[in-house]
C-alpha cells in the first residue's frame, strides 16, 4: 500500500493559528489587493454603522418621543431608514467582494496545484495514493474559498464591530456596561472550550474525507480486480468501516454545536435579564441614576450585537482553522521537490537517435540498486531488444532514458549529448513510447492520439492509423475519431486500445521508439497486424523493445539479456542461442509452453 507524508497530517489541538501558513495564505491575495483593500474598507463601515442605530433609537426615545417632538421622530426615521439602506448596500459589496476574492484565489491555488503536480516525479506517485491528491486538489481548496468568503474578513467586521459597540457603551454608561457584560467570563470560557473542541473534531472530519477519497478512488479503479476474485463482501465492510469513522467525526462536530449554542445563549439571555432587572430599578428612580429609557433599550440592543459576533467568532474561528490545515497540507504538496528539474537549455535538430547508456547505476529508493552498471549503445536506425524475467530492469531503462526517473551515477546521452544537457520537453518530443497497460482518456479517440496538440491534423492522424492497421476499426466506429472511448477505454478491445496507442506514438513521428511489452495483451492475429506495422515504422528510426515473446525480436541489431540489474548477455538471436546461455534457456522453456 502506498504511503506518504501526506496520508496523516493532524493539527495539535492545542496550537493557536499558524501565522506562518496565514501569511502564505494572505500572499495568495497579492494579485488582488486592490479588491481587497475596498474588502477591508467595507469590513470597516460595516463595524462602525452597525452601532449606531441603537444610539440613534436611545436619542430619539429620550429626546423626541419624550418631548413629543412629532418632526423630529419622522426625520430620525428617515435617517434610520437610509442608514439602512446604506448597510445593506455596504453588506451586499461586502458578500460579493469577499465571494470573488475567494474564488480567485482558489482558482490560482488550483491552477498552480495542479501545474506542480504535472511536474513531479514518477517516484511520487509511486509513493502517494492518488485519492490523497485528489482531496487535496478538489476539497482542501474548496475549504479556503470558505476562509475568504466566511472566514477572514468576516472574522475583522465581528472583532471591529465588538470594539465599537463596547467604546459607545462604556461611552454612554460604564455601570450599564459592566452589568451587561457581567456573563462574558462564562461566555468567553464556554466558546474557547468549543473552539478547541471543534478544531480537534474538523481535523478528525478531513482525515475522513481524505481516507474515504482515497478507498472510494482505488477500489473503483479497481472493481474489475475486486469482481474478479470476488471480493465484494470483504471490500464493502472495509468501506462501511471508513464510512462509520466518517460518519462519527461528523456527528462530534454536530454534537459540539448543539451543545455550545444552547449554553451560549443561555449565557446571551441571563445577561440580557440581568442588565433588564438593573436597567429597569436605574429608569424607576432616573433622577438619582441618571438612566433612561432610551438607554436601557439601546443596551438591549447592544447586548444582543455584542454576543452574536462572539457567537459567530467561534464558529469562523474554526473555519478559518479548518482553512489553515487545508492550506497546510496544500502547500506542504507545492513545496515538495519531487520534481525533474529542467536544466538542460539544449534542443536536438535533426536528430539521428543514437542511444549510449555508460555505467548507469540505478535505485528507486536510493539504496536497493535495480540496474548496475549498465551499458550498451544502438545506432541510428538500429533495433535493440531488451529481455529478461520480470523485475530484471527492463522498464527501468526506458524509465530512464525519457528522465521519468534520474539516475545515481553513470551517463545516459542521445546522439552524444548528455541527456541531462537537453531540453526535458525536446527530448521527449524525439521518444515515443508505447507501454504493455495502455491508458486513455475519457475522451474521444481523436483526443487520445493528439492528446490536445492542435497542430497534428486529421490527414496525419489518419495516415499514422493506416500505417499500424487501426483505421479500418476506427472508421466503423459511430464517429470515428469523434468517439468516446470512456474512461480507461472500457469500449475498446485491449488489442484495440494498443493499437490507439501506436497511432499515438507515429503521429508525434519520433526519431526513437520504445515498444514495452507492446505485443503481450494482443491475439495472434492482432500481433501480426502489430508486427508488420512495427517494422514500417522502425524504417529510419531508432528502436528499443522490451518483448515477452522472443520470436518478435529476432531480426533485432542486437539483444540484451538482463537478470537483477546486470547484463547477462548481448547479442543476436541466432549468436545468443549457439551460445546455449540465459536465452537459450529462455528460448527453450517459452518454446516448451508454446509446444
Amino acid at each position: 500500500m502506498k504511503t506518504n507524508n501526506l496520508e496523516k497530517e493532524k493539527t495539535n489541538s492545542g496550537q493557536i493559528l499558524d501565522f506562518k501558513i496565514l501569511k502564505r495564505l494572505i500572499s495568495f491575495v497579492k494579485p488582488y489587493k486592490l479588491r481587497f483593500s475596498v474588502l477591508i474598507l467595507l469590513t470597516l463601515a460595516l463595524a462602525a454603522i452597525a452601532p449606531i442605530r441603537p444610539y440613534l433609537i436611545q436619542y430619539t426615545l429620550d429626546n423626541d418621543v419624550a418631548t413629543n417632538n412629532y418632526q423630529g421622530l419622522l426625520n430620525m426615521i428617515v435617517i434610520l431608514i437610509v442608514l439602512l439602506i446604506l448597510q445593506a448596500i455596504i453588506q451586499y459589496y461586502h458578500t460579493y467582494i469577499s465571494g470573488w476574492v475567494g474564488q480567485y484565489v482558489i482558482k490560482d491555488i488550483r491552477v498552480k496545484l495542479y501545474s506542480h503536480l504535472l511536474k513531479l516525479r514518477l517516484k511520487f506517485y509511486d509513493n502517494t495514493p492518488i485519492g490523497q491528491l485528489v482531496t487535496r486538489t478538489v476539497s482542501d481548496v474548496e475549504t479556503l474559498s470558505e476562509v475568504f468568503s466566511q472566514g477572514l474578513a468576516a472574522m475583522i467586521a465581528d472583532v471591529l464591530q465588538l470594539v465599537f459597540i463596547l467604546g459607545i457603551m462604556f461611552y454612554t454608561d460604564w455601570r450599564l456596561t459592566l452589568v451587561s457584560l457581567s456573563m462574558l467570563p462564562l461566555f468567553l470560557i464556554s466558546t474557547y472550550v468549543f473552539k478547541e473542541k471543534i478544531k480537534v473534531a474538523f481535523n478528525e472530519v478531513r482525515n475522513a474525507v481524505s481516507n474515504l477519497n482515497t478507498f472510494v478512488q482505488e477500489h473503483i479503479t479497481g472493481m474489475s480486480i475486486v469482481q474478479i476474485f470476488g471480493s465484494e463482501k470483504q471490500e464493502y465492510e472495509k468501506f462501511k468501516t471508513i464510512n462509520e469513522e466518517h460518519k462519527k467525526a461528523n456527528i462530534k462536530t454536530v454534537k459540539y454545536y448543539s451543545i455550545y449554542f444552547p449554553v451560549a445563549e443561555i449565557f446571551s439571555a441571563s445577561g440580557l435579564g440581568l442588565l433588564i432587572w438593573y436597567g429597569a430599578n436605574g429608569v424607576l428612580n432616573e433622577n438619582e441614576t441618571g438612566i433612561t429609557l432610551g438607554m436601557l433599550i439601546a443596551f438591549i440592543m447592544y447586548i444582543q450585537m455584542f454576543f452574536r459576533p462572539i457567537r459567530m467568532i467561534a464558529d469562523r474561528f474554526n473555519t478559518l482553522q479548518l482553512g489553515i490545515v487545508s492550506t497546510s497540507r496544500i502547500l506542504k504538496l507545492l513545496d515538495n521537490d519531487e520534481h525533474i528539474v529542467n536544466q538542460g537549455s539544449y534542443k536536438l535538430k535533426n536528430i539521428k537517435g543514437d542511444v549510449k547508456f555508460d555505467n548507469v547505476w540505478f535505485a528507486y529508493n536510493d539504496k536497493d540498486y535495480v540496474l548496475k552498471g549498465i551499458s550498451f549503445s544502438v545506432k541510428s536506425g538500429e533495433t535493440l531488444a531488451l529481455v529478461g524475467a520480470t523485475g530484471a530492469g527492463k522498464s527501468s531503462i526506458i524509465n530512464l532514458l525519457n528522465r521519468f526517473y534520474e539516475i545515481n551515477r553513470g551517463e545516459i546521452s542521445v546522439d552524444k549529448v548528455k541527456i541531462d544537457d537537453i531540453d526535458l520537453d525536446n527530448l521527449r518530443t524525439h521518444i515515443g513510447v508505447v507501454l504493455q497497460d495502455v491508458f486513455l482518456f475519457s475522451n474521444t479517440i481523436r483526443y487520445n492520439i493528439t492528446l490536445g496538440n492542435s497542430d497534428i491534423t486529421e490527414k496525419q492522424i489518419i495516415e499514422a492509423a493506416k500505417l499500424v492497421d487501426a483505421w479500418k476499426f476506427i472508421e466503423k466506429l459511430p464517429g470515428g475519431l469523434d468517439y468516446n472511448v470512456m474512461e480507461r477505454g472500457a469500449t475498446l478491445s485491449v488489442g484495440q486500445r494498443q493499437l490507439i496507442s501506436f497511432v499515438r506514438t507515429m503521429v508525434h513521428n519520433p526519431k526513437i521508439i520504445v515498444l514495452d511489452e507492446a505485443t503481450s495483451s494482443v491475439d495472434t492475429e492482432t500481433e501480426e497486424l502489430i508486427q508488420n506495422a512495427i517494422e514500417k515504422m522502425m524504417k529510419g528510426r531508432t528502436a528499443i523493445v522490451i518483448a515477452h515473446r522472443l520470436s518478435t525480436i529476432k531480426k533485432s541489431n542486437k539483444i540484451i539479456v538482463l537478470d537483477k540489474g546486470e547484463i547477462k548477455e548481448e547479442g543476436t538471436h541466432d549468436f545468443l542461442l549457439e551460445n546455449d546461455g540465459h536465452y537459450a534457456q529462455l528460448h527453450k522453456m517459452q518454446y516448451k509452453e508454446i509446444v
